[in-house]
């Protein structure tokens, strides 16, 4: 089976994609790739790629890769992301075909994380490739933009739904990484199948010899690490204000691992609110977390309280699950809910600083025992539902299932 995906990111950026590109390669599949030029999360573009340019590129795994010209992110303030965005939707939909023309593929997978208008390119490139057309849905729109704070006017949100409903009518099968997603974009989708297919976790769970060599060791006590993107819908806020409640506990400490567009803001909080129980790591490579996660006491998933953000299920709570550590779980809805079903931590609302906090001094208290049997439960729970080797099938079926129909 040949397989383009279609994705804004892809490596040596990283994102879930790149896992999924080398489980279907592992199966068997064709696969080709058609991207832009990284540049996230600095906003700078790579060392060894310009903005400007587009041609070809062998991954290291042996398949190709297609880059189109990008407006890189800058510092990601509305008016440069919103270019970024509308760059790799023309470039990808008319370069692309170009760099495409005389090609054939059974599929094109786009990988649809925010903004969902990267999936136009694939409307544009199904008929001249034949290929159907499968949109992998990460993001609600425009739910997820209002919730961010990027778009508050309702004459507008109700434009982006109008879009919306225009690409995923144009789709021959629309993907959901959430069970609670399905009616939402069903109600948007006319008649097009929408099946819930899941994020998988990481292909590997090795741990990099390169994390001794970094020097990253966690200091003793109870250390509970937040890893992933600080951004709006996080609600670091509400982990801030946890850890202030937490400073009369010396032995408990926050380690944060990332970036991300509240990074300045974040150390600013830290030093004026005399907060020296939180740590800053800065991003790692994927292949470098097991080691951090080794470290750590517990794990933090943390999201704003919202509709949308309840339907949502965080991508790093897969990379939790399969580090064998407990959970916590400051979120409403279907994240909350595969913690609490896998037996994997402890969860609480969102936004609810002091209810985490109580969450973390209660993890601290239990015994060592009690704490690994919820982090070997995650493991179970992991590779019951999230094994990339299973979910490489389930899509591989979506794909079958869909070639007998078109």
């Amino acid at each position: 089976m040949r397989v383009l995906i279609l994705s804004q990111y892809f490596w040596p950026e990283s994102f879930r994609i790149n896992e999924v590109a080398e489980s279907l390669r592992q199966a068997g599949c064709e696969i080709a790739v058609l991207t832009g030029q990284p540049n996230y999360p600095d906003g700078k573009v790579f060392p060894g790629y310009r903005a400007s340019s587009s041609g070809r590129e062998q991954h290291p795994a042996g398949y190709t890769i297609y880059r189109v010209p990008i407006v890189p992110r800058g510092s990601a303030n509305g008016w440069r992301l919103a270019l970024n965005y509308l760059m790799f939707v023309v470039s990808a939909s008319l370069r692309g075909r170009r760099l495409l023309r005389g090609q054939r593929f059974d599929v094109i997978l786009v990988y649809a994380p925010s903004p969902i208008l990267q999936a136009i390119p694939g409307i544009f490139l199904k008929r001249p490739l034949r290929a159907a057309l499968v949109t992998w849905i990460q993001d609600l729109w425009p739910e997820s933009i209002a919730v961010a704070g990027f778009v508050s006017n309702r004459w507008l949100l109700a434009r982006v739904g109008s879009l919306v409903r225009w690409i995923y009518r144009r789709c021959d099968l629309l993907l959901v990484q959430s069970e609670a997603f399905v009616p939402t974009v069903e109600s948007m989708a006319g008649g097009v199948p929408v099946r819930y297919q899941p994020n998988p976790g990481e292909l590997t769970s090795e741990i990099s010899p390169a994390v001794a060599d970094a020097g990253i060791t966690l200091e003793p006590g109870f250390n509970v690490v937040f890893a992933g993107n600080f951004g709006t819908v996080q609600a670091l806020d509400t982990v801030l204000e946890a850890a202030e409640r937490l400073l009369p506990h010396p032995d408990v400490h926050i380690v944060l691992v990332g970036s991300g567009s509240r990074h300045s803001w974040l150390m600013e909080q830290v030093a004026s609110r005399k907060l020296s129980n939180i740590r800053f790591v800065a991003r790692l490579p994927p292949e470098a977390m097991p080691a951090v996660f080794l470290q750590a006491s517990a794990l933090l998933a943390s999201l704003v309280r919202s509709p949308i953000m309840s339907k949502t299920i965080p991508s790093k709570v897969q990379a939790y699950l399969a580090s064998g550590r407990p959970i916590i779980a400051s979120m409403d809805g279907e994240g909350a809910r595969v913690v609490e079903e896998a037996g994997a931590g402890l969860t609480c609302a969102a936004e609810d600083s002091a209810a985490l906090a109580d969450r973390i001094l209660r993890l601290q208290a239990m015994p060592q025992g009690e704490l690994q049997r919820m982090g070997e439960a995650g493991r179970a729970y992991y590779r019951k539902h999230f094994d990339p080797g299973v979910l490489t099938q389930k899509l591989l079926a979506h794909f079958r299932d869909l070639g007998e129909r078109c």
